[in-house]
């Protein structure tokens, strides 16, 4: 297996309710009808990535059950190879979501069989790969040997530290960029210095800031460079950052600079809120410009 984009995450069955408003603690709402649609963090990246013409490979874990070969289809259908996809004796990872009129929403994630991806999974898998993408919906463990792995093999390594989560420093010093929103850049600097620099201090080359509407921040040690967000009416926000994460991995498998990445990267979020789903409301290629 060669690939351009490695993507090491989970992948999720996506169950979607839509309602007027999110329930508090005790609360019944009525919502509208389920919605089953694929998903997870890595799953997302790597459709994303695949869908703007580059070549990627999926590390995950399903279960042998319905959903799991709904979404081993869906990254097929994608482009997307799943020879390092495993199928393990667990169910396969789900995602409940609760989406509000104002296109917000509410995620609670069963991992599933995102939680037996073993480090030994990612053995072999590097040759050829410019980029590896990883994030935090598999064990830690597995997250850190990947990043490891992966800059040895001389992979750029982009870590989307989402859900926010402490990682070794060793691991942290091997990250090319760091992918994080407002509220895990705050998460790691304890809310005191919230100047976006002070996150290269953690161990990475650079990082990236997302920053939803108001598009992103590409952080290196020589500059801070502002990327702003195309304007437009979100319908559902769900999978937007992951969107942005597979179309940043994309446009660096291609040799592009990170700002450049990045001005991509905030297109392709700003088209996919202005659609349901997460996956099924990623551009391709042609549709960005």
């Amino acid at each position: 297996m060669t690939a351009e984009v490695l993507v090491a995450g989970s992948i999720n069955a996506d169950l979607v309710v839509s309602a007027d408003r999110r329930p508090g603690a005790g609360e019944t709402v009525l919502g509208g009808d389920t919605v089953l649609l694929p998903g997870g963090k890595g799953a997302n990246t790597a459709v994303a990535a695949s869908l703007l013409g580059a070549e990627v490979a999926m590390a995950g874990a399903v279960g042998d059950d319905a959903n799991g070969r709904l979404l081993l289809g869906s990254l097929r259908e994608a482009g997307v190879s799943v020879d390092l996809v495993r199928t393990v004796d667990r169910p396969t990872g789900a995602a409940y979501i609760v989406v509000t009129p104002d296109g917000e929403n509410s995620i609670l994630v069963s991992p599933g069989a995102n939680s037996a991806l073993e480090p030994s999974a990612l053995d072999g898998a590097f040759d050829g790969v410019r980029v590896l993408v990883t994030s935090m919906e598999i064990p830690l463990p597995t997250v850190e040997h990947a990043v490891i792995a992966g800059a040895e093999a001389g992979a750029r390594v982009l870590l989307n530290l989402s859900p926010v989560a402490k990682v070794s420093q060793r691991a942290l010093a091997a990250v090319d960029v760091l992918l994080v929103n407002e509220h895990e850049a705050a998460w790691l600097l304890n809310s005191n210095n919230t100047d976006p620099r002070n996150l290269l201090e953690l161990g990475p080359y650079s990082a990236v800031l997302t920053r939803g509407a108001e598009g992103a921040l590409v952080v290196t040690a020589d500059e801070v460079v502002e990327v702003p967000s195309p304007r437009v009416e979100a319908v559902d926000t769900t999978g937007a950052g992951d969107a942005f994460t597979g179309a940043l991995a994309a446009a660096l498998a291609e040799g592009s600079t990170l700002a450049d990445a990045a001005r991509l990267a905030v297109k392709v979020a700003a088209i996919s809120v202005t659609r349901q789903g997460a996956q099924p409301s990623y551009p391709r290629a042609g549709e960005v410009d």
